[in-house]
């Protein structure tokens, strides 16, 4: 990051905690500045990602007359001349685990830097008001972090936990109400005025070839798949974070909250059934927001056979292998979270990959365990690492005897075990 942006970043970090209500008026002239969109370019280019609805990719920018240089040239003219205007948002679709489809809006390349301009000035004086339990989309905060804050509120005996599930967050928050938050920080017109373009931006569906794309407007909702919406995501929860500390505090309740974006859960000793309507009275009549009853649940931890699935991972009580008469607390990959592992291997290893050559298969392979294990390693994994060992082998190996109509045949003196190492497979 620039020296120049990093300053600027860590002077209005500190405005914003030293003065909790001052309103930021003179933001526009840092995120147009040739550095600040010049480091956006980068960040955006960094996380990859499809073209817009009007298919621009990244190196169609880059092999222009004149290059990366060229485009944000002109999109500085356009911001600072006041002339840059937000293109439709290209909505798809991406299963999920129980057959339903999520909607992830995909901007163009040109309004993710410009969102990542403003994300990169205004996140550090919303970062100086977040709560300490809040973790998601937030940096130097991950999800593993959110785990062991559980961890301690069950320690100190907190077992009774409200699980809420919100339905379609992104898509629910209301528009004025956000801006209302974003107003108790910043005044400047000049941001708002960009921030409210990426609301309002129509959303463009992809249909069935040779009809019309269908294309709706926005009259809530942040999308799912923008640069900025994780920011406005959890700048419009902070305010319910905030009255419903205060509201512990007032009832004198041993509580706490645990936030990872729109998942969240409420820790006690003891859940009243007035803090649980007062939880979803804020939530749905204050706030606007959704609440899956299906979904939400309270649960007592220490009841048997009760756990917590929370971001993947399962808590639940186990008694003690050593016999001594406590329990303690497991935490380890949920059931589901195994299940959609081996889901994502089978497709990897399924007959469609009969020509893929064995070590590029197991490159791939190796890639895709590595990143489920660094995010799964904390707490007792090991469990469910061996669960999915045995399953990537027994993959590998039908793999093996299906590539030719003869048996694989395996080197003297080995096994397929030990073959599979040699060939380069990783054991978690």
């Amino acid at each position: 990051m620039p020296l120049k942006l990093v300053a600027w970043r860590q002077t209005l970090s500190e405005k914003a905690k030293q003065d909790k209500k001052y309103r930021f008026y003179s933001l526009y002239s840092l995120v147009t500045h040739p550095d600040t969109l010049k480091w956006a370019w980068k960040l955006v280019r960094r996380n990859k990602g499809a073209p817009g609805v009007d298919r621009v990719t990244f190196k169609q920018i880059e092999q222009q007359e004149g290059g990366v240089e060229r485009f944000l040239g002109e999109l500085e003219k356009e911001l600072k001349g006041k002339t840059y205007r937000a293109k439709p948002v290209r909505r798809v679709y991406i299963e999920k685990e129980n057959g339903k489809l999520r909607p992830l809006g995909i901007p163009t390349i040109k309004d993710r830097v410009v969102q990542m301009a403003v994300k990169l000035i205004i996140e550090p004086i919303f970062e100086a008001d977040f709560n300490d339990c809040s973790y998601g989309y937030r940096p130097g905060r991950s999800a593993q972090d959110a785990i062991r804050s559980i961890q301690g509120h069950l320690k100190d005996g907190k077992n009774e936990i409200y699980d809420a599930d919100l339905s379609g967050y992104f898509d629910s928050i209301p528009h004025d109400k956000l801006i209302e938050c974003l107003r108790m920080r910043i005044v400047d017109g000049s941001v708002l005025r960009l921030i409210r373009q990426w609301l309002k931006a129509p959303v463009v569906d992809a249909t069935e070839k040779g009809k019309p794309p269908k294309v709706t407007r926005n009259d809530k909702g942040t999308p799912q798949g923008g640069v900025i919406s994780p920011l406005l995501a959890n700048l419009y929860l902070h305010w319910f974070e905030v009255v419903l500390l205060k509201e512990l505090k007032r009832e004198h309740l041993a509580a706490g909250i645990v936030r990872y974006a729109d998942d969240f859960v409420v820790l006690a000793r003891e859940l009243p059934d007035t803090l649980k309507a007062f939880i979803e009275e804020k939530l749905e009549g204050w706030m606007g927001l959704r609440i899956n009853r299906e979904k939400t649940r309270c649960v007592n931890l220490k009841e048997e056979g009760q756990r917590l699935d929370f971001l993947g991972y399962g808590l639940r009580y186990y008694r003690d292998l050593q016999g001594r008469p406590w329990k303690y607390l497991n935490v380890s990959p949920s059931p589901k979270a195994i299940k959609r592992e081996r889901v994502k291997l089978k497709a990897m290893t399924n007959k469609r990959q009969c020509c893929t050559p064995i070590p590029e298969l197991i490159v791939r392979i190796n890639r895709q365990l590595r990143g489920w294990s660094n995010y799964y390693g904390h707490g007792y994994p090991r469990q469910a690492f061996r669960n999915i060992n045995h399953y990537v082998e027994e993959r590998l190996i039908r793999h093996l005897n299906r590539r030719s109509q003869r048996k694989y045949k395996l080197p003297g003196g080995l096994g397929y075990h030990q073959q599979l190492i040699k060939l380069g497979l990783i054991i978690l």
